[in-house]
């Protein structure tokens, strides 16, 4: 990342996809609604590549907001930053089930977790093409919620063109079901009745369940049972020694205890706020004197050139080690304000100061609102989706809607997210950060995203 003026280097989601009738021949449609059509002891032999996708939890309250009606919990992240073609292998349930909190970033609670299979050329296994997790206990109630459920579903299988999906249930509330079950006793029945309509209406669409189980914690040694066939079931091994848990920590992706740790991540520092705020009018009447002092000398792309400069400066600082001071804060989100140089930021997450840049957006979406937070968070967002961060992406861009609903950024990734659109796919967006700075004059290095 270079500059004129230059600073240290080094210093210390069809909408997104296609679309189509998913190819199943009918009498497979037809099949497809209760019944796992594995010989019978067989256990499904899985392969986790790369994959991407997910939603975060919506609001039903209102019939035409664009943003209602889904009701998935939280985006899956991609497999070892979604640049690695190396697969990991899952062979019993029990280690698919231990390997869904790294799949999803957290130790999931009350939820349902799908995983889409991809077709697999012949004598290999299946691959798991994308994770999606969805609240049990969502806002608005539970009613629908195997529509809603077989909605997304459904669109993302379309997407990848995928035929079979295989969930998971994990919820406190379940009991594994017995032969003659007591009366008043937990049964599972509510995971049963869950899974049978959501395969009813899934099956509708040519989209097969080809395994359903339930536990009630993923935890080491929880039993887990099967929700097609009674007698088969298990414990779970160890999720902090899954295969994918290991890939995980090896690249440096933490496995966080629950979602509520992702959003705290990303929550308002009031004292931070408070500070900015008091420094934010005299930064900004600054950049507003500046500004039209360039509109009257018509030097508006050499301004927008020193903003841009500033901004990079601060990654470089960041990088480095150094902390931002409050006033060092309130300039940037003045020099941000202007869409020209925010515009060229995206850039900066398919650099090689990615990490610097999403650690400076963290630090501005914590100490700011409204739509300042918002445009933040858009950045935040847009760093982690495309490194491969699914669920922290969600979370920050569920931030940046709430704190401005009509952020158009904000939407469009929230959107693509939802669609399951692959990282790789929103790079158009880097380059055209890449084509803005060159415009101001600014060469950022190389694109390595």
């Amino acid at each position: 990342m270079t500059t004129p003026a230059n600073p240290p280097r080094d210093a210390g989601a069809r909408r997104g996809g296609e679309s189509g009738e998913p190819a199943c021949p009918p009498e497979r449609q037809r099949d497809s609604a209760h019944t796992d059509r594995r010989p019978e002891g067989a256990r499904p032999r899985l392969c986790l590549r790369p994959s991407f996708v997910g939603s975060r939890t919506r609001r039903t309250d209102e019939e035409d907001d664009p943003r209602a009606g889904v009701l998935c919990g939280q985006p899956s992240p991609v497999y070892r930053g979604g640049y690695s073609a190396r697969p990991l292998r899952v062979d019993d349930p029990g280690e698919l089930i231990a390997a869904v909190p790294a799949m999803v970033g957290f130790y999931p609670t009350r939820s349902l977790v799908v995983a889409v299979l991809v077709p697999a050329e012949p004598g290999a296994s299946p691959a798991i093409a994308a994770i999606l997790r969805f609240d049990l206990e969502p806002e608005g109630g539970r009613r629908g919620l195997a529509a809603s459920f077989g909605a997304l579903i459904g669109q993302i299988c379309a997407a990848e063109r995928a035929t079979e999906v295989l969930a998971v249930i994990v919820d406190d509330r379940a009991g594994r079901p017995v032969r003659k079950a007591r009366r008043g006793a937990r049964s599972g029945a509510a995971g049963r009745a869950l899974i049978a309509a959501l395969a009813e209406r899934l099956g509708s669409g040519g989209i097969r369940i080809g395994g359903a189980w339930a536990v009630a914690a993923i935890e080491e040694g929880r039993p887990w049972w099967s929700l097609l066939d009674r007698s088969d079931g298990g414990t779970v091994p160890d999720p902090s020694a899954s295969t994918v848990a290991l890939a995980h920590v090896l690249d440096g992706r933490p496995i966080l205890r629950s979602r509520s740790e992702l959003t705290d991540r990303v929550a308002v520092d009031a004292a931070l706020c408070a500070e900015v705020g008091a420094q934010l009018d005299s930064a900004v009447a600054v950049a507003r004197d500046r500004f039209a002092r360039a509109v009257r000398h018509d030097e508006l792309p050499g301004y927008r050139r020193r903003l841009l400069e500033h901004v990079l400066w601060q990654v470089a600082n960041i990088e480095s080690g150094a902390p931002l001071a409050a006033p060092e804060i309130a300039e940037i989100v003045a020099a941000l304000r202007d869409r020209v140089v925010r515009d060229a930021m995206f850039a900066l997450a398919a650099g090689d100061h990615a990490a610097a840049a999403e650690r400076l957006w963290l630090t501005l979406t914590r100490g700011s609102s409204g739509a300042d937070r918002a445009e933040f968070a858009a950045l935040l967002g847009y760093s982690a989706y495309l490194r491969g961060d699914g669920p922290f992406a969600g979370i920050a861009l569920e931030a940046a809607l709430d704190a401005d609903p009509s952020n158009a950024m904000a939407t469009l990734l929230e959107t693509a997210l939802r669609a399951g659109m692959r990282p790789e796919q929103l790079r158009r967006l880097a380059r055209s950060g890449y084509a803005t700075a060159e415009w101001l004059g600014v060469d950022l290095g190389p694109m390595i995203r």
